[in-house]
């Protein structure tokens, strides 16, 4: 389960503050798969990263009994001086992983060659997201946070990608951010809608695409 508890979380822009979630409490049981849904700007990608750790907030508390990953794809906890298997064998350390058995598994899936050893800044983005999204796979979780994007690169990339996500998803949860309605519905069977800083939750999908829908009108 992952609980928010009075979270407050905003952010300043262009000299305002930009309220995401005001003092929200809410529970997203495990077993079950979300859809996060609302407008533009309303601040779903930060709500993802609130959620996996990977962004602080300003008050409030994140409880997560189970293993939640980061953003599928996230490249921010990247050392871009780093190589790319020294920054495997890093967070693989962090989630008490085996870091060669992980290396093996990023290197074979992201497919960018001697790269593997060279610092990431000298990747491309493609090489960098291709990086991010096999060191995602290699590490399982009870949740996966998604933010938009299921795979990177070319077709046949896409494809394993696609393949081994859906292994994932026969024995874990997901959070998705998606503006595709169809994507949501046959990822998730409840919902979460973010406006004006407040997190709606329904316990039916379609329900939350409805009130989605009308807010989007």
């Amino acid at each position: 389960m992952i609980r928010l508890s009075n979270v407050f979380k905003f952010y300043k822009t262009y000299g305002m503050r930009k309220i995401v979630l005001d003092h929200v409490s809410a529970e997203f049981p495990s077993g079950w798969s979300y859809g996060l849904l609302g407008v533009n700007g309303a601040g779903k990608s930060t709500t993802l990263r609130v959620l996996s750790g990977t962004e602080s907030v300003n008050s409030g508390k994140i409880h997560r009994s189970i293993r939640v990953s980061w953003p599928l794809g996230f490249t921010g906890g990247f050392h871009p001086k780093m190589t790319g298997r020294e920054n495997v064998y890093f967070v693989s350390r962090i989630y008490g992983e085996d870091p060669v058995k992980i290396a093996r598994f990023v290197e074979d899936f992201a497919e960018i060659g001697e790269y593997i050893d060279k610092p990431i800044h000298t990747y491309s983005s493609g090489m960098t997201a291709r990086l991010a999204f096999g060191l995602s796979m290699a590490i399982e979780f009870d949740c996966y946070l998604i933010d938009e994007v299921t795979a990177v690169g070319d077709a046949r990339f896409a494809a394993r990608c696609e393949a081994v996500f859906q292994r994932r998803r026969e024995h874990t949860d997901i959070i998705i951010v998606s503006h595709s309605v169809a994507t949501v519905k046959s990822f998730c069977q409840r919902g979460a809608v973010l406006v004006d800083g407040r997190l709606l939750m329904f316990d039916d999908i379609d329900e939350a695409i409805s009130a989605y829908n009308r807010l989007n009108r």
